[in-house]
């Protein structure tokens, strides 16, 4: 059986990278007024080029700038868009993990305006990373439900936009001009993250959606159609994927249950290529949800977890693959880490050698699985 000649491939991943020291000390630096934003810039194009290289040396097909200029994921991106503001909502996010848990109280955003583009967001970032990358780069931005899922009506002036559906048909607008003029940067491989998808499969994420206001058995049904709105003028060489996941902040995560409550809506109506999808641990279920994916999409079990060190078996891999070759054909199937290793600057709790380990694996599992 043939690797994937388009994505997403066999060995994927997710998209961020853990920060290095000179990055993490240069944006300290710059808070503290020691250096400019020109000389935060450098430091991180070296660290670009050098994350991009060893993802080239380990066999990658595509390559991320590992979300080096980033201190979010999402916020980052969403902050950029006519319209938006940054906020402090003092709502505390509870991640849990192992241990225990870590409550964090994350920036919020306020849509304050009309929402639109001023300017290509990111824009500047893809082009340095195609410049520099001998493969197929790929940008990854937070799905247009993120806009919409943490702060629900609350977050949205009633004066600019009275209705849901005024606000959602701008957004997607506004999306849809951004990814029209990535393509005319050359970006070919787009990923989409969602982490509301994933957790709308939790009871107890639903039920914060219905306190924010929305219609907690149907929410999803509305972000797959803001997802495809989003995607109407996307260039024809463009494959889009988009990544779902149930939190990622230093190796602790929010939501739990598995892809059931979305999956046959998920996957038949969203106009992607393929998914992403957390596979690292009972909390994300069984592969029996895979059932309902199209045979013209792909499906990437995030089967190794970017949040601990230790190096998955190979053995354990392949039958964790076989058993989901049951749900969905072999031929459908790639591989990848359940999320990112560094959602935010913090990142997870393993080294960087673990890190590379982890990605070596991925793509001598799909070569030895797939040919």
């Amino acid at each position: 059986m043939a690797q994937r000649t388009k994505p997403p491939y066999r060995a994927d991943h997710v998209g961020s990278l853990l920060r290095p020291k000179a990055v993490l000390q240069a944006r300290e630096d710059l808070k503290q007024g020691k250096i400019s934003p020109a000389a935060l810039r450098e430091i991180e194009d070296a660290a670009i080029r050098d994350a991009v290289k060893m993802q080239q040396d380990v066999g990658l097909q595509a390559v991320t700038d590992g979300e080096m200029r980033r201190a979010s994921w999402h916020m980052d991106f969403l902050y950029q868009f006519g319209g938006v503001t940054k906020v402090q909502d003092n709502l505390k996010v509870r991640f849990h993990n192992e241990k225990g848990d870590i409550e964090f109280t994350p920036s919020a955003l306020r849509v304050v305006g009309k929402l639109k583009t001023v300017k290509t967001i990111f824009g500047d970032d893809f082009s340095f990373l195609k410049s520099v990358a001998k493969v197929q780069p790929k940008l990854t931005i937070p799905s247009p439900s993120m806009m919409h899922y943490r702060g629900g009506r609350a977050a949205i002036d009633a004066n600019v936009y009275p209705t849901l559906e005024e606000f959602y048909a701008d957004l997607a607008a506004a999306y849809a001009e951004e990814i029209e003029a990535l393509g005319k940067l050359g970006c070919t491989y787009l990923q989409l993250d969602d982490t509301s998808l994933a957790y709308l499969n939790d009871p107890a994420q639903r039920e914060h959606v219905q306190q924010l206001g929305g219609d907690a058995a149907t929410q999803h049904m509305t972000y797959i159609k803001l997802i495809n709105d989003s995607l109407k003028k996307k260039p024809a060489n463009m494959s889009v994927t988009t990544h779902l996941c149930r939190g990622n902040f230093r190796s602790s995560w929010v939501a739990s249950g598995g892809y059931d409550h979305v999956a046959e809506a998920l996957f038949n109506q969203t106009n992607v290529d393929g998914f992403f999808l957390e596979y690292d641990d009972a909390r994300s279920g069984g592969f029996e949800p895979l059932r309902f994916v199209p045979k013209n999409k792909a499906v990437g079990l995030g089967l190794v977890t970017s949040k601990r060190g230790e190096l998955e078996n190979k053995d354990d891999l392949k039958r964790r693959i076989d058993q989901a070759a049951k749900f969905v054909p072999l031929e459908q199937i790639c591989i990848s880490p359940q999320c990112g290793f560094s959602s935010t600057v913090e990142g997870n709790a393993l080294t960087y050698d673990q890190q590379v380990a982890k990605l070596r694996l991925l793509v001598e599992v799909a070569r030895e699985v797939w040919g």
